[in-house]
């Protein structure tokens, strides 16, 4: 940070988020009009300025002074959105413009001067620019460095190369939009820039430490930090306008074939390759219709104008709203057809599959999904993405064909397979949650077969739960020769999965040998070995093994959202393996094992 300070135009706007309510919300900024945030006046118009208020005003007291204020809040998206046309209309006179914030952007001063003339000829040039293009008044300061460009454009100067020093001595602390610094160095004697440059560095950076060390830097006017400027996106987007409406789908498929070629030697200009594809379409009545596809390779032109085609297709050819399961075509035929290239990379950025390039049967299989995609709409056909989760139904995601497929939750950290002679290790430090991954025969343990149940414990039940805490005799040794990993999921059921996983849970009725309901209370005490398992309206099967349980206390710290129940695994005397849960003194079958 021991360059020279770049010399910078900067353009802003004076009240902008008043200006941009205006311009989104049509409210007038002639009117007394303030912008609250946090219940504070963030910005206000020149009437209100006249009424006295200013920024910092708490609601009630701006109200206080100007009863027929207009009050608006705060939406820096609006503010954002707004200033896009402004940024745009500065670009077409200069190039390489950075965004300071909605309301200010800066550029390097040494082209714009150069080419139009000088300094002050391209600040004129840019501000009539912009109040020609986008009706908006707009200042611009000229200073070495951001910080003081920003402060010369509130006066709309232009600091002479070398004075920038100087020119910033003479402002107050505040203008380092600081408030906490600020009030901090006016009591102690502090109260204007030249002031705070004249300390010694390593003292400032001791006292305030580094905002304050970078503060102190931008006061003596050594702001040297480059400016990033903004490429301006390329228009990608190709659109075509028919006289006469497409409402026939031989006609969609010539019209759909010529606008991909467009595209696609559009983006090869570039240098990009489109991965996913955004189709919209206007009928002569006004209906616009959208649709987006996503594709796992680069989309060629052909692929282009198949997925057009066949999105022209499934309009045209749509239910005509009598029954139909498909959505209903349009009232009327299109008249205008864009392609978005909603998704876009370089060429080389895309690597090959792991087995070489896609094969024929993967792409016939992708198209004809994609086909009835196009017909029936992306949800009709889905693919299962595993995640983390508790329940077996947690850890299953669908999600529709072309999507990423990123789960919703993450899954556990991979773990290094067991030997069959030995038991499931028990994570250090783990109360619950640690499951055996098949069912076992009762007195079990967590998965670690016990010769006899806990002292205490009914016949054939599941002994106390296995504490482990963090840096025990056991977690060492369990540690001992590979690193143990925590499980992210407590509760959750260990590999591997059921089968089947139930829709909708079935209620249950667990008894012992005696007849009696089995009975899991709050400290995990079952008061009976479960004998019997009767399945909604069904017979009772005999259980012969079971194993838990497995309890899990989920959204605890959420009275509405609590959920508290236990797991169990059952093995039945015709073979069948289940997932049992008991909530609230309810037994569910969640899942079947195969």
């Amino acid at each position: 940070m021991s360059g020279v300070p770049q010399r910078t135009l900067l353009l802003w706007c004076p009240d902008w988020p008043v200006l941009a309510a205006e311009i989104v919300d049509g409210v007038p900024a002639t009117d007394p009009v303030v912008v609250l945030h946090a219940n504070r006046v963030v910005a206000c118009s020149e009437r209100a300025r006249a009424e006295g208020i200013r920024r910092g005003l708490r609601r009630r007291e701006a109200q206080g002074r100007c009863p027929h204020l207009t009050v608006v809040d705060h939406d820096p998206g609006r503010d954002a959105r707004a200033f896009e046309p402004v940024v745009a209309a500065v670009e077409e006179v200069v190039a390489g413009v950075e965004v300071i914030r909605p309301g200010a952007c800066a550029t390097a001063a040494r082209g714009p001067s150069r080419y139009l003339g000088g300094e002050e000829a391209a600040a004129e040039r840019i501000v009539e620019h912009v109040a020609q293009s986008c009706a908006v008044e707009s200042q611009v300061g000229i200073a070495d460095g951001v910080f003081a460009a920003g402060l010369a454009a509130r006066e709309g100067r232009i600091v002479a190369p070398g004075g920038t020093r100087e020119f910033l001595a003479t402002r107050p602390v505040e203008a380092l939009g600081r408030p906490a610094l600020a009030d901090l160095l006016r009591r102690l004697g502090v109260r204007t820039l030249g002031d705070f440059a004249a300390l010694p560095a390593g003292d400032v950076l001791a006292r305030f430490g580094f905002d304050g060390a970078l503060a102190h830097r931008l006061a003596g006017g050594r702001d040297d930090r480059p400016l990033a400027v903004r490429q301006p996106p390329a228009d990608l987007i190709v659109t075509a306008d028919y006289d006469e409406p497409v409402d026939r789908v031989d006609a969609a498929a010539f019209a759909a074939r010529t606008l991909a070629e467009l595209l696609h030697e559009r983006l090869a200009g570039y240098g990009l390759a489109c991965t996913r594809l955004g189709i919209e379409a206007v009928t002569a009545h006004g209906q616009e219709l959208h649709r987006v596809w996503r594709h796992d390779g680069l989309l060629t032109a052909a692929a282009i104008a198949d997925r057009v085609r066949w999105q022209l297709d499934g309009w045209l050819t749509g239910s005509n709203g009598r029954g139909g399961t498909r959505p209903a075509r349009p009232t009327a035929g299109i008249v205008r057809l864009r392609l978005v290239p909603d998704g876009v990379l370089a060429q080389a950025g895309l690597q090959p599959g792991l087995w070489g390039e896609t094969g024929a049967e993967r792409e016939r299989a992708h198209r004809a999904l994609s086909r009835v995609q196009g017909i029936l709409g992306p949800e009709a056909v889905v693919t299962a993405v595993l995640g983390g989760g508790r329940s077996p139904a947690d850890q299953v995601r669908l999600v529709p064909w072309g999507d990423e497929r990123v789960p919703a939750r993450p899954g556990p950290p991979p773990l290094p397979p067991a030997s069959p002679a030995a038991a499931p290790p028990v994570p250090a430090g783990s109360v619950r949650g640690v499951a055996s991954s098949r069912p076992v025969p009762a007195g079990s343990v967590r998965g670690v077969t016990s010769s006899r149940p806990a002292a205490g414990a009914a016949p054939g039940a599941a002994s106390a739960p296995v504490v482990v805490p963090p840096g025990g005799r056991a977690g060492r040794r369990a540690g001992r020769g590979r690193a143990m990993a925590e499980p992210p999921w407590p509760g959750r059921i260990p590999p591997p999965s059921p089968a089947v996983v139930l829709p909708a849970p079935l209620a249950a009725d667990v008894r012992d040998a005696a007849g009696d309901p089995v009975v899991v209370s709050a400290r995990l005490a079952v008061s009976a070995a479960p004998a019997r398992l009767t399945v909604g309206d069904g017979r009772p099967a005999e259980i012969t093994g079971w194993a838990g349980p497995w309890p899990v206390d989920e959204r605890w710290w959420a009275p509405a959202e609590a959920r508290r129940r236990a797991r169990f695994q059952v093995c039945l005397a015709d073979g069948a393996a289940l997932l049992l849960a008991v909530e609230g003194g309810q037994w569910l079958v969640e899942a079947i094992y195969d």
